[in-house]
């Protein structure tokens, strides 16, 4: 640190350390050849996994690496680059402002199948990278930010996981949406293929499609991001979490995830799920399924409990009514695990954020006048008996109809389509049917650890059976 008149009067010192063993929780994803960034708060420890990257894929992966050394803290200063990067080739930077030339320069003329850039900062770097990666040469990079939305909002380095525009909608596709005419979406494909998030020194989140997280992200879905944290005994512990999104709509997708997620856990969790795991299977590994057993495991009778999620209508007035006419309804604390949004006239016609996302959810809004007790007596009697009713129908509609030969027929035409995604097909749809129907096509597909989910509208309304994602 100098003073004004150019004269040093502070000195900071910084050792780079050469941690072998420190990429070990990503190790899988820097051999696997796609472009990583690497995210985290200053001294958290990006740079010595960068150093490690480089050692590993140019001595055991035996690939040809190139560091584009910026303040020469990967390899040293000297000449003969550190030994810790191993027989990686190391190119100094002599003017930060420069970067990007060297980034391209590496690319143009040393045949690299890897470069490893330390502290991506502006916007040519950016570019630069784009360009790289567009040439069909793995980056390893790290970037100023703690989580993948910091990067998003940065103006900056946006363009590195795909950018963001603003997007007009017309009106169709807006109503289509429930959403506003203006939306945010990814402006193009990202740079880097997959994000790594370091919490701590042996703890890092990773995001393995970052397009896809960019996506849901800017639409306001959860993200499901990959834990994973080194043990003290060296064994890597992995867990799946979900991370919120923002307040914006999702964009529409082929599988109607919300409902039918809901659907099938409650199915699951109420028709005998643990007899479904242990379904013997045939030859081909499908589950034996006998119309018989999964009808002994449905309950009609049995009382479900509606969850109901209230939002400017008095929780405690609710609870009072409920208990009043002991309707089999319960209120919940959360709009996520609520199956109904109950509001009043007033709350929604401002269009809050919460009411936005109950639509987009695909979660079902009632709207009453007022939020009075006489009001959600009318909504919860007018509820119970649709539900008893429609209980009644379908379980008469299942009784008359569960040994048809139009059952038989979509049955076997949802094991054919097992069998097809067993044997390597991602998706396959099947013909509309009535819901007892579809019920006991999603009930076999879970039999054998196969995603489903339901699409269309009624009378077309159909399955589609799908591998489920790792």
């Amino acid at each position: 640190m100098r003073n004004r008149a150019g004269e040093p009067v502070g000195l900071t010192c910084r050792v780079g350390r050469a941690v072998y063993g420190s990429v070990r929780l990503i190790e899988d994803l820097i051999r696997s050849g796609k472009s990583v960034l690497i995210l985290g708060r200053p001294g958290v420890g990006k740079t010595t996994i960068l150093r490690e990257t480089a050692r590993v894929l140019s001595d055991e992966a035996d690939k040809r690496v190139v560091v584009v050394d910026t303040s020469n803290e990967i390899a040293g200063d000297g000449d003969v680059p550190h030994p810790a990067i191993g027989r990686a080739r190391r190119m100094q930077v002599a003017n930060t402002s420069l970067q990007h030339n060297v980034m391209i320069e590496a690319v143009e003329n040393h045949m690299p199948e890897v470069i490893v850039i330390d502290e991506m900062s502006t916007e040519l770097e950016a570019l630069a990278a784009r360009t790289i990666a567009e040439r069909g040469v793995q980056l390893v990079a790290t970037a100023h930010g703690n989580t993948l939305g910091n990067v998003i909002s940065n103006p900056t380095l946006a363009d590195l996981v795909g950018g963001q525009q603003t997007v007009t909608l017309g009106d169709i596709e807006a109503r289509r949406r429930r959403t506003q005419k203006t939306v945010l979406e990814r402006k193009h494909e990202p740079t880097f293929d997959i994000v790594v998030e370091i919490r701590e020194r042996n703890a890092v989140a990773i995001h393995p499609e970052v397009g896809t997280a960019v996506d849901r992200m800017l639409r306001g879905i959860s993200i499901p991001q990959e834990a994973r944290r080194l043990q003290s005994n060296g064994q890597v512990e992995v867990e799946v979490e979900e991370t919120p999104g923002s307040d914006s709509e999702f964009a529409p997708v082929p599988f109607e995830v919300s409902e039918v997620g809901r659907k099938r856990q409650s199915l699951e969790r109420d028709h005998g799920r643990a007899r479904r795991k242990r379904a013997p299977r045939d030859g081909n590994g499908i589950a034996e399924y006998d119309l018989n057993d999964y009808e002994d495991s449905i309950e009609p009778n049995k009382p479900v409990m509606t969850k109901v999620f209230p939002f400017g209508v008095p929780k405690t007035a609710i609870e009072e009514v409920i208990a009043e006419i002991n309707a089999s309804v319960q209120v919940v604390d959360y709009a996520d695990s609520a199956e109904i949004f109950v509001t009043t006239k007033s709350h929604y016609s401002r269009r809050p954020t919460a009411v936005r996302r109950a639509e987009r959810d695909g979660i079902l809004v009632h709207v009453l006048r007022r939020g009075t007790k006489e009001q959600i007596l009318q909504f919860l009697k007018r509820f119970t008996q649709d539900r008893t009713r429609a209980a009644r129908l379908e379980s008469s509609d299942f009784e008359e109809h569960n040994q048809s030969g139009r059952s038989r027929e979509a049955l076997r035409e949802t094991e054919d389509a097992i069998s097809r995604i067993i044997s390597g097909e991602l998706r396959v749809e099947l013909m509309a049917q009535p819901p007892y129907v579809r019920r006991l096509q999603h009930g076999l597909a879970a039999r054998n650890n196969l995603g489903s989910a339901s699409m269309g509208r009624e009378p077309s309304r159909r399955v589609v059976i799908r591998r489920r994602k790792r």
